[in-house]
């Protein structure tokens, strides 16, 4: 990654934040928002359904919403009250429900009953236990399909004989397909658009297949940031990227061709010169996320540098020449992987025009809420 930050980016009460400390630019998440929707326009507005994990926070939400985005993705039951609060239109947990999320999730249905939240299935079993416990008031389901993830999912032809008994089960309403395409991360962007219609064209045959059977319509629920735009226009598909909102090196690196910019950068400070090549940041894996192999950061304001450790609250890097850092110095870093990072901090420090905000609260870090 080569970016810079421009003037959007100064903040001139920098030494007055605690670090380290995770700030982020309402104006360039706005602007991320906006050409992602520029994206995923078709001709009955746009087909973007995002997802909040990357976030966790009620104020992107409402930037969303106020944009006309009213379908969401999330990950657990506090990123789908939070959604369900700030007053989504329909939620997706895209993950499948045990007994006891599934109480919980019937919870929120009963707290907004604007709202329509569904999951996902991808067994019998899970199939017969969301029957009995919403018998009263039908689930919104979708079928899980793993299209090569090998995370979570069925085959597409595993998936008939789930379809056959969905329909025979009080309590649950099939509304479609979910696929998640994490698989296919090719840099070329040529060779992603190629293995990703391979699958779309697998799902369409399941899905067209299953319409002709049981008489209706059927949605399919995709992707994320790699590949998102490659289904757009695609009959009744909704794409679901996330973390287009914040952008993140990683992502920024393998896929430079999507026009996303940093909209969340880690403030950390030079604790320790330690010799005329090597200085310590106040950077450890508990400020940023640790899942990525390194370098799990990006420093845009050093030009040559190696990570040659972390530990808990320090980075330590080697540079050529040491003599113009001192302890104290502040630098900018963006993360590796925003999503896990986001989910370290209590709060988001907003920067607009220069000066930083009250913090969003990272509300859907919690396991719970209220619920």
């Amino acid at each position: 990654m080569t970016w810079k930050p421009d003037h959007r980016y100064a903040v001139p009460e920098v030494d007055q934040i605690d670090s380290p400390a995770l700030l982020v630019f309402p104006e360039v998440i706005a602007r991320n928002i906006d050409r992602v929707l520029e994206m995923t326009a078709t001709e009955d507005g746009h087909c973007l359904q995002p997802h909040i994990k990357t976030v966790k926070c009620r104020e992107v939400a409402e930037m969303a919403l106020s944009r006309g985005i009213t379908r969401f993705k999330c990950s657990t039951v506090s990123e789908g009250e939070l959604l369900g609060a700030a007053g989504a239109r329909r939620v997706l947990l895209s993950y499948q429900l045990s007994e006891v999320k599934a109480r919980r999730w019937g919870e929120l249905r009963r707290l907004y009953p604007e709202t329509e939240f569904s999951s996902l299935v991808d067994n019998a079993a899970t199939a017969r236990m969301l029957s009995a416990r919403f018998a009263d008031h039908p689930l919104p389901v979708y079928v899980d399909l793993n299209m090569g993830m090998d995370r979570t999912g069925l085959p597409p032809a595993d998936a008939v004989d789930l379809l056959r008994l969905l329909e025979t089960l009080p309590g649950l309403e099939l509304r479609g397909f979910h696929v998640y395409d994490g698989h296919i991360r090719d840099t070329e962007e040529a060779v992603r658009r190629d293995r990703a219609t391979a699958v779309f064209d697998e799902v369409e045959r399941l899905r067209s297949s299953a319409e002709a059977q049981y008489g209706r319509s059927l949605e399919v629920v995709v992707a994320g940031s790699p590949n998102f735009p490659f289904y757009v226009g695609k009959r009744n598909t909704w794409v679901s990227p996330g973390t287009f909102f914040l952008w993140d090196s990683g992502y920024g690196s393998s896929f430079p061709e999507w026009p996303f910019e940093p909209a969340a950068l880690l403030l950390t400070r030079v604790l320790s010169v330690i010799d005329g090549n090597t200085l310590c940041f106040d950077l450890g894996s508990k400020a940023v996320a640790a899942d990525p192999p390194q370098p799990r950061v990006y420093f845009p304001g050093i030009d040559q540098y190696e990570i040659r450790g972390q530990w808990e609250e320090h980075l330590v890097i080697t540079v050529p020449d040491t003599s113009g850092y001192e302890v104290g110095q502040v630098h900018w870093a963006v993360p590796r992987h925003v999503c896990p990072t986001v989910n370290l901090y209590e709060e988001l420090l907003p920067v607009t025009a220069g000066r930083v905000g009250e913090g969003w609260s990272v509300a859907a870090r919690k396991q719970k809420i209220t619920v």
